[in-house]
């Protein structure tokens, strides 16, 4: 499988479990050590892992919720053999989401590092 592929399966797991609020789907795309950052609000939010996964958990699914997906790749960029940058937009509804994802490959497999986006209010959009 090429390096593409296998980026695109994580992506495929990082989307899913998203969608349907799955850790476990969460766990295998994320490194544990991985960091996820926002500063939309103005402020930095910097979270851990161990914090991101139980706020996932306590939410609603955009599945259980009948949200439509909204996934687009947007772009992978290579810098080298086990270091990846994507680009992707997504939703949960009301927010889009912008992601900028940082992956590397340690021990055979891709895993995100970290995790900067930024997100937009669907009532935001139409007022632009």
């Amino acid at each position: 499988m090429s390096a593409f592929d296998e980026v695109m399966e994580v992506l495929g797991e990082y989307l899913d479990g998203l969608y349907h609020s799955d850790t476990a789907r969460l766990r295998r795309a994320f490194h544990p050590e991985a960091h996820y950052f926002c500063a939309t609000d103005g402020e930095l939010l910097h979270l851990d892992m161990a914090t991101y996964f139980p706020i996932v958990d306590k939410r609603p699914s955009p599945a259980s919720q009948g949200h439509a997906r909204t996934d687009r790749i947007l772009s992978i960029e290579f810098a080298g053999p086990v270091t990846a940058f994507v680009r992707l937009e997504c939703s949960i509804p009301p927010k889009f989401f912008t992601d900028f994802l940082t992956l590397v490959k340690l021990q055979g497999r891709w895993q995100i590092v970290s995790k900067v986006f930024h997100y937009e209010v669907a009532g935001e959009l139409q007022a632009k």
